[in-house]
């Protein structure tokens, strides 16, 4: 078990470094998986306005996947509770979605509705800015199936996931809907 803690713009103190190996930590040895990582940077937000200015992230890679949260608390200390109270969660989902699988029955096919979006419809939800492209990143897509593909969003906690289909090669875009249900975008070669 790697435990990786830094801070962002501020010195991280030798008793909140000892305080987040521990609670996260804890919640790491909680479920044992081998291999398993954790990077966890925190940060104080500088507006006066904010109630909860102290900021902890969690990053953990478990195998080929990877959980991530963020939470916010009046100090460090009540951050790094709640962000490893919602890790131990996540790693409990982790653990009965990805590893039980087998013991599970059900099909990811149900979730996904018939309803085909057209281009005009998703251009009218498209607004006008005139902003700069703030952060680029590069991904390496990994060939996974729907239902691996449903999974790791849903532990990133992101709208959408980009991967590659395991059975065409193709590429394609999980997304979560806001009426409900999940959305697939299937990239066809050109």
């Amino acid at each position: 078990m790697d435990i990786n803690i830094t801070g962002r713009k501020m010195t991280v103190s030798e008793p909140l470094r000892d305080y987040a190996t521990e609670k996260i930590g804890a919640a790491m040895k909680t479920f044992d998986i081998k291999p398993m990582k954790a990077d966890v940077v925190l940060h104080v937000e500088k507006n006066p306005a904010n109630p909860n200015p102290a900021v902890a992230e969690v990053t953990l890679s478990v195998k080929k996947h990877i959980i991530r949260t963020e939470e916010a608390g009046e100090d460090m200390y009540a951050a790094i509770d709640v962000a490893a109270a919602k890790v131990s969660r996540q790693l409990r989902k982790y653990k009965t979605r990805v590893i039980d699988k087998k013991n599970r029955s059900g099909k990811t096919s149900d979730l996904f509705k018939d309803e085909n979006p057209t281009v005009e419809k998703i251009a009218e939800d498209i607004v006008d800015r005139d902003e700069d492209v703030v952060r680029v990143k590069e991904l390496e897509l990994e060939p996974l199936t729907q239902e691996e593909a449903l999974i790791q969003m849903d532990l990133l906690g992101h709208d959408f996931f980009l991967y590659e289909d395991k059975m065409t090669g193709a590429t394609n875009c999980l997304y979560r809907r806001h009426s409900g249900g999940y959305g697939l975008i299937k990239c066809k070669d050109a």
